[in-house]
């Protein structure tokens, strides 16, 4: 049975963060979630793909219409979506070629909200790994992944894509010194210390801040990161009590929950005699109360907010970016020429099944009625006849299978399609 690729997700430019936050999974929810994915009656394989700009399954299917369907049914099901409405307006579906260009535009990061940022690739290969300890990754999707790695490496070797600000981390810090004049008379609270820490920490540094607070629930990173850029590392438990110092928060933390409230925030601004302040949230949940917003005095930015600065970086890079499009052209075409590869053998085998049989019951029939009183000569010679007849019908669409799949991938692919349809080859 032909298999087909299939992509239902959203992102940063077909939904919100809110919206996008509803459907996210967790780490920890994924090794349950795959296999309720995967018993879905269409659903033969299956990845989830859940970063802080997008939520995306992909799938090999049998039938991508059904497949569309019950992906979107299997987001809705994620409870926190259940107040927030239909998800349709805000959902996209790709299925054949178009779902194989998606991918690997993903991993080359030419979708991502900072085109050119390295992060991508490190996530899918997070989520293909998972997918495939919990069983739902076979030949199509393991295949369809490892090449879009390799795309990924060969859009970074073979362009400049990733010159400039590329990533989460560094866009944070230049719209950071868009908001203030100076950095050197600043104080920041940089609240996590992980990877993405790290990165902030480290542009933070080479754009001159002198004053960096850095806090963790595990307090030993704190004070390993601040030992190296350096800066102040502060307990978790006690860093609502230095916020009144910060002039910048920047929140990266992997934490699910708000970590700083608006009522926590309004205290700190009366200690500060409502000197303003500014928030950046790029964690990969939202870990500052959106309330925070509503007070006087102080200006809370999230993932979506950076949206513009990514914009104008991007447009320095634009003609690499487009070096990287065709690239990534290049390489579906090389995957559909291999997915046609799979169909061809096993449609040309079924084809002459199906040809051979209605041959022999029609050789049966008539030996059995009006030709029973041929002698063996005249039966044998009925046999090469039918034989050579057969041949001779099939050799053309034979032909036609073969030279398609050298010449036009998605060609070919729709034509062995046509073929076990109209002769009605599935399972046979």
């Amino acid at each position: 049975m032909q298999k087909q690729i299939v992509i239902v997700g959203l992102n940063h430019r077909s939904a919100p963060i809110e919206v996008r936050e509803s459907v996210a999974f967790e780490s920890s929810y994924l090794q349950d979630a795959l296999p309720r994915l995967r018993g879905y009656a269409s659903i033969h394989e299956g990845v989830i793909l859940s970063t802080c700009n997008r939520v995306e399954v992909v799938a090999a299917d049998a039938d991508s219409r059904a497949a569309f369907d019950e992906i979107k049914s299997f987001l809705a099901e994620q409870k926190a979506h259940r107040s927030l409405g239909p998800l349709d307006e805000h959902v996209y579906a790709y299925d054949g070629a178009d779902a194989v260009r998606h991918l690997f535009r993903v991993a080359a990061s030419l979708d991502s909200m900072v085109v050119g940022e390295p992060q991508i690739l490190g996530q899918l290969k997070q989520y293909y790994d998972a997918a495939r300890q919990a069983g739902t990754v076979g030949t199509i999707l393991h295949r369809l992944f490892h090449r879009s790695f390799s795309v990924a490496k060969r859009v970074r070797s073979e362009t400049g894509i990733g010159s400039g600000a590329v990533s989460v981390s560094s866009v944070a810090v230049d719209l950071a010194r868009r908001i203030f004049d100076r950095f050197d008379d600043k104080t920041v609270m940089l609240i996590g210390a992980g990877k993405m820490g790290d990165l902030v920490a480290r542009h933070l540094q080479s754009n001159g801040i002198q004053s960096l607070m850095i806090t963790n629930r595990t307090f030993e990173r704190a004070v390993e990161l601040a030992e190296k850029i350096p800066g102040s590392p502060i307990r978790f438990e006690d860093f609502p009590r230095y916020l009144k110092m910060a002039d910048l928060v920047i929140g990266c933390t992997g934490a699910n929950e708000v970590v700083v409230d608006a009522a926590m925030v309004d205290k700190v601004l009366r200690e500060r005699k409502h000197k303003p302040m500014f928030f950046i949230d790029i964690g990969d949940r939202r870990n500052f109360d959106t309330k925070i917003n509503d007070l006087d005095n102080v200006y809370l930015y999230n993932i979506d907010d950076l949206r513009s600065v990514a914009e104008d970086n991007l447009q320095e890079r634009s003609s690499e970016a487009e070096k990287a499009e065709q690239i990534v052209n290049e390489e579906v075409q090389g995957f559909l020429r291999w997915i046609a590869s799979l169909e061809q053998a096993p449609t040309i085998t079924a084809l002459r099944r199906r040809f051979e049989e209605i041959r022999r019951r029609e050789i049966e029939k008539s030996l059995g009625g009006n030709l029973r009183d041929l002698s063996e000569q005249q039966r044998a010679a009925l046999e090469d006849m039918t034989n050579a007849m057969v041949n001779k019908m099939l050799h053309e669409p034979i032909s036609r299978l073969k030279s398609n799949s050298q010449d036009d991938d998605e060609e070919a692919i729709l034509y062995a399609a046509a073929l076990k349809k109209l002769f009605d080859l599935e399972g046979k």
